[in-house]
């Protein structure tokens, strides 16, 4: 009976199934591919970076072959060992408004993708200012007229690539957000599609109709017919070549707030990554902002949530260039540096190496250090760029909270930067709230993972609050606010000398 038993349990050790999700996480400064179980961990990662073009100051592209190869690349890897029928589905989430064209009949990019980043259109949106559309647009979009979105980067493509204006009197061009060319080079069917959230980047979708705004299309001279069809963020997106469902698309910060389990409204999550974006659940209600952005957080089940958003364009970027100019030789170095002082000494910096985003929005503003004197050394320097970081999320943070009507209580953070110590536990004393930072800080990555487990059947949107861990709650030293408040209002004084420096 025994020996029986023991070869049932053989058996059933045999046949019993682990199953998988797959999140592909295609940023600006790498493509990452994770396989995630069934417990919410990542069990296998790859990853790879892209290299970044700089054709002129100012001008930011990726080859978009190269972040195809990339995914590829990624995929073949993760799946190596792995049976793709126990992979229920995979979930893509993008760097958003990186703007890409190609030719629908090869699938052929006909240009660099122009990344989030590239400020070449700001002419562009200077002469549709002066046209007066800076309110309607931002009315009907949620977005300020800037050059960091997609709609004033399709139109300089459309009027400066031949190749472009060429495929575009054959009937064959095609634009997308990054998710859209991964979706229409990765699926048998060659689906031109994309989601609410990374539609909400273009400039070009009404947040109340829900449509890809006809007027603006106008305005800018882009044809409908070469943008993609616009779905619920977790559905169907299309099949790979290896049997396996896309389930889920959202743009990188979107995914972040479903990764950090931000369901409910007035949830807030930061991420500390290239750049820094906080963003909160405002629910089903469309919340208007002058100096903030409206977005769409996700769609799902038919259900459309929005968020309010304060994008900074420089974050991760500003330590990979005190690495660059060897003011510390590794990001990890910043937080020893930084803790050596015991205040800034007057010392501020503005990191606009991409101008201003929220809520200034000044593409023409550049990078500034001021306050120096022949005793500040290296020291100051680290020091006032980690806190540039933390004084741009307070002054977003603060203006979020006017706009929505909601008070913050706890900021879940995530991204590279979030490992930063000294940094989270500044941010949580200027800001006054508590930071919970998560054992597993890839929410960018988890928000599709979780999103296509759900839609798959692996778990219950109610289970999903089990899965995350936190590593550690910086609680707000109040005796030091008063001083760090003084501090940020000097740091304001910068900020206005750094503005329109750009000619």
């Amino acid at each position: 009976m025994a020996r029986s038993s023991h070869r049932f349990l053989i058996f059933f050790q045999q046949v019993v199934v682990k199953l998988f999700t797959i999140s592909i996480d295609q940023g600006t400064s790498s493509t990452r591919v994770f396989l995630v179980n069934e417990e919410g961990r990542i069990v296998k990662k790859f990853q790879r970076r892209i290299t970044q073009i700089y054709p002129k100051p100012g001008w930011v592209e990726h080859d978009p072959n190269e972040i195809l190869e990339t995914v590829k690349d990624g995929l073949s890897n993760i799946l190596e060992g792995v049976n793709p029928k126990d992979v229920k589905g995979i979930g893509i989430t993008n760097q958003r408004e990186t703007s890409v064209v190609w030719d629908a009949e090869s699938g052929k990019p006909l240009y660099n993708a122009i990344v989030w980043q590239c400020r070449r259109t700001a002419p562009i949106c200077e002469e549709l200012k002066r046209k007066g559309l800076d309110d309607l647009i931002k009315d009907r979009t949620g977005l300020p007229l800037d050059p960091y979105f997609s709609g004033t980067k399709i139109k300089w493509l459309i009027e400066n690539v031949d190749e472009v204006k060429e495929s575009l009197k054959r009937g064959r061009l095609r634009f997308g957000t990054i998710d859209s060319f991964l979706i229409h080079s990765l699926t048998r069917e060659r689906n031109h599609l994309t989601d609410l959230s990374n539609a909400s980047r273009t400039m070009l979708f009404n947040l109340r109709t829900l449509k890809w705004d006809l007027d603006i299309l106008e305005y800018l001279s882009i044809p409908m017919d070469i943008l993609p069809k616009v779905v619920d963020s977790v559905g169907y997106f299309g099949e790979t070549i290896h049997g396996i469902p896309i389930l889920s698309v959202m743009g990188d910060q979107q995914s972040a707030l479903f990764g950090q389990l931000c369901f409910k409204e007035g949830m807030v999550k930061v991420t500390y990554g290239t750049g820094a974006f906080i963003l909160m659940n405002t629910g089903e209600n469309l919340k208007k902002s002058k100096k903030l952005v409206s977005t769409i957080a996700w769609g799902m089940d038919g259900k459309v949530i929005y968020a309010l958003e304060g994008s900074i364009f420089n974050c991760g970027t500003l330590i990979d260039w005190l690495v660059k100019v060897g003011l510390v030789s590794k990001p990890s170095e910043t937080e020893d540096v930084a803790m050596s002082l015991e205040k800034n000494d007057d010392v501020y910096f503005v990191g606009a190496f991409s101008g201003l985003g929220a809520p200034h929005w000044d593409s023409r503003a550049r990078g500034l250090f001021i306050g120096l004197t022949s005793d500040a050394g290296r020291e100051h320097l680290v020091r006032s760029v980690l806190e540039s970081i933390a004084y741009s999320v307070y002054e977003v943070a603060k203006l979020m909270e006017e706009d929505s009507g909601i008070e913050l209580r706890e900021i879940r953070v995530d991204g590279g930067v979030s490992k930063n110590n000294f940094l989270m536990q500044f941010q949580s004393d200027i800001l006054g709230k508590e930071i919970s930072r998560p054992v597993n800080r890839e929410s960018t990555a988890m928000g599709v993972t979780f999103a296509a487990g759900v839609k798959s059947g692996i778990w219950k949107m109610e289970e999903l609050e089990e899965l995350r861990k936190t590593d550690r709650r910086f609680i707000p030293d109040e005796s030091r606010r008063g001083r760090l408040m003084k501090n940020f209002d000097r740091w304001k004084e910068a900020v206005k000398r750094a503005m329109g420096w750009a000619r």
